[in-house]
């Protein structure tokens, strides 16, 4: 005889069952991060290494074999590994607040939501804690799929002793939320620039003759909105539910796979820069002499030693006399030959040279 098809009941009460295992096996995996923590105390160690984690991440995806899929692997993991975290020490996070930017978000894709939020009113804020200590980390965008560079950000890099450390990139949808339920009678809309331009097509075309207001971020956006039923912004869900809006139009954002990039960054007296994982990136942000086949020595040195540059972009340098900074992205890690070699003789042909960081290559 065929045996019965389990019904409802008892498959809920083999999860049920399921459950308590993996509830018991975190808690022994809980109890070995005590453990561990207390040795990095006493070793003087810190308590996140992004590369190590990243390594973890990088094994489960590998050895997973379903039906759970290998893109859910990493932030099932990144909570557990949060939770674990705040039992050795509180990871204090900076980014670009209030509550429900899309920085929040990114901040707690990258470290789970075990953290110490500290929401900054701008970006200069936002590396200021990381600076003095207020914060163990920042989180700022540094570049649009749509728009293109955070330059407030990249401007920043030079100056700031903080190091990239980490990565992470966040679709983002952009929402249109007002605290009326309709988009007549809009006056304005607000948003970060970067949100308002990402969305120009569709405002123009829905509300053509609504002002476009700039604010520090969306979230702020939302804040007003919620104190204006004139005003209309521009954000994320989690934005319009922390300000009780209504979601008027959803994702408006004129490139439906509009992704920003994230860095995260922290001081190299508190944090040791990341080992070799494997797969790392390789941030630095260099100058060179106004003179012809200046840009063109710069570069000889990636080719030379077979080194890949993912990413090239140029700022003005500010001097008034046509001077720029390039940003620059290589694929690898200073502890291997190719790349020691490559940066040491690009430092000696350029007139400026800063290493902004080296980490672990998002594989969002």
């Amino acid at each position: 005889p065929v045996a019965p098809e389990p019904d409802l009941a008892a498959l809920r009460t083999q999860i049920d069952a399921i459950d308590k295992r993996l509830l018991g096996l975190l808690n022994e995996r809980a109890a070995l991060a005590l453990e561990i923590g207390e040795i990095k105390r006493s070793e003087g160690s810190v308590a996140f290494r992004p590369e190590r984690e990243a390594q973890v991440i990088a094994t489960l995806r590998s050895a997973n074999a379903g039906p759970l899929r290998s893109e859910n692997v990493a932030p099932i993991w990144r909570e557990i590994m949060s939770a674990c975290r705040a039992l050795e020490t509180p990871t204090r996070v900076a980014f670009l607040g209030p509550a429900g930017t899309f920085s929040e978000e990114a901040s707690l894709a990258f470290f789970g939501s075990a953290i110490v939020k500290l929401p900054c009113v701008n970006f200069d804020e936002v590396l200021h804690a990381g600076v003095t200590g207020a914060a163990d980390f920042a989180v700022v965008p540094v570049e649009n799929s749509t728009e293109g560079v955070v330059t407030r950000s990249l401007d920043l890099f030079l100056t700031t002793p903080l190091f990239i450390i980490g990565e992470t990139s966040l679709l983002v949808r952009h929402n249109l939320l007002r605290a009326e339920n309709s988009l007549d009678g809009v006056k304005a809309v607000c948003a970060h620039p970067q949100a308002l331009a990402q969305c120009h097509a569709w405002l123009t075309n829905h509300l053509p003759h609504a002002e476009r207001r700039p604010a520090s971020s969306n979230a702020e956006a939302a804040r007003l909105a919620s104190l204006d039923p004139l005003l209309a912004a521009i954000a994320s869900t989690r934005a319009g539910a922390e300000f009780g809006l209504h979601v008027v139009a959803p994702a408006i954002q004129d490139e439906a796979h509009n992704r920003t990039r994230f860095a995260i960054l922290a001081h190299p007296e508190r944090q040791p820069r990341p080992q070799a994982s494997g797969h790392d990136c390789t941030s630095l942000v260099v100058s060179v002499t106004n003179r012809p086949g200046a840009v063109h020595d710069m570069l000889v040195p990636l080719k030379k030693h077979g080194v890949s540059m993912s990413r090239f972009e140029s700022r003005p340098a500010r001097s008034g006399q046509w001077e720029y900074y390039f940003y620059i992205d290589i694929q690898g890690h200073p502890d291997q030959p190719a790349i020691a070699a490559a940066l040491q003789e690009l430092r000696d042909v350029c007139a400026f040279f800063k290493l902004l960081g080296t980490y672990p290559i998002d594989t969002h």
